[in-house]
């Protein structure tokens, strides 16, 4: 099941902020720790450490038009994603973790899924039965890792599922440390009028129940140092009109991830939030974009182009690392340059 993404609007509005010790959490506990793993024999380093021009790291639209049937294939997107395969190396930030993510075959989730496993941490990664081949590479990588990586397919909008899905997580991968709420479903559509209740139940669904479902169960299985990470969006706080029932989702998550931090936050679990901007993933040649906007995708914002799915690890890396002990209840806003809380 692909990840959280979004339509880039052209404007945004600063409506919070993110507070200076996270900002410093991301900065400078990584590049520590690169520093400190990098040898000084004329080795390479990695690849994290090599300073870029973020505007040109990345190829910049026009992209070719494409379509795939939902939920879409990253091994049919042209050019294909980068999820850090050849880039990302851990420094050991989550060695002993046990991680669940949804929407782990592709986008932000197999992304955020190889960098954990890169981190030190066995990771249980969910999806959709049609999504199997992407699938099937994410567990590859987690292996190659030396992590334990566990498969379970299927639909989030069962909540019986749900709850096997975090059961079989925490028995095959020994215990659950750590949930990150991924999936989502998003399609665009330009007026309410053409909005069904079928589209509109099918996103909330898998966007909000899902999340809510699988939160609760992995709840009992948590101790203190648990950290649970949502994927939010910049349509939470500056919606696309073409993108109603999504953006609404996206608000909600922010919302919930914000209050279930005050619930939880006496028992030493930490909940916070990613808000993506527009992201090369899956969703959007499978709906989420319509096909003669997916050329320009990314375009406005100011660094013009949209980002790649590695680009996000980083930011739920350190979330779920120890490093971010003092956060909770912060939304993290990835997305090439819009304001956001």
């Amino acid at each position: 099941m692909s990840t959280d993404d979004s339509t880039p609007p052209t404007r945004r509005k600063v409506l919070g902020k993110i507070g200076t010790g996270l900002a410093f959490a991301f900065a400078t506990p990584a590049l520590a720790r690169q520093n400190a793993a990098t040898p000084t024999t004329g080795a390479r380093p990695p690849a994290q450490s090599i300073v870029r021009d973020p505007v040109t790291q990345y190829v910049r639209p026009p992209f070719a038009k494409q379509t795939q049937p939902w939920p879409g294939l990253a091994s049919k997107m042209v050019p294909p994603p980068d999820h850090g395969e050849k880039s990302y190396q851990g420094t050991g930030r989550l060695t002993g973790r046990k991680a669940l993510i949804t929407g782990g075959d592709s986008g932000i989730g197999r992304a955020v899924a190889i960098a954990f496993a890169r981190e030190g941490a066995d990771v249980a990664i969910n999806y959709l039965p049609v999504e199997e081949s992407d699938a099937r590479e994410v567990i590859a990588l987690i292996r190659a890792a030396g992590r334990k990586a566990v498969a379970i397919p299927g639909d989030i909008r069962s909540e019986a599922f749900c709850q096997q899905l975090v059961a079989q997580a925490a028995r095959e991968l020994g215990g659950l440390d750590i949930l990150v709420n991924n999936a989502a479903r998003q399609h665009s559509v330009d007026s309410i009028l053409d909005l069904t209740t079928e589209q509109f139940d099918w996103t909330l669904k898998t966007n909000l129940y899902a999340m809510f479902w699988i939160t609760k169960a992995a709840l009992p299985h948590f101790q203190p140092g648990a950290a649970i990470i949502n994927t939010a969006s910049e349509q939470a706080y500056d919606p696309s009109p073409n993108l109603l029932d999504y953006a609404q989702t996206k608000a909600a998550i922010v919302n919930f991830s914000k209050s279930l931090a005050r619930q939880l936050a006496h028992r030493g679990i930490r909940v916070n939030a990613v808000a993506p901007g527009p992201i090369w993933t899956p969703l959007q040649p499978s709906g989420g974009q319509k096909p003669d906007k997916l050329p320009v995708f990314g375009a406005d914002t100011p660094m013009g182009r949209p980002g790649q799915p590695a680009e996000l690890a980083p930011a739920y890396v350190t979330l779920a690392s120890q490093e971010s002990s003092y956060a909770t209840g912060q939304v993290y806003g990835v997305n090439g340059g819009n304001a956001l809380p």
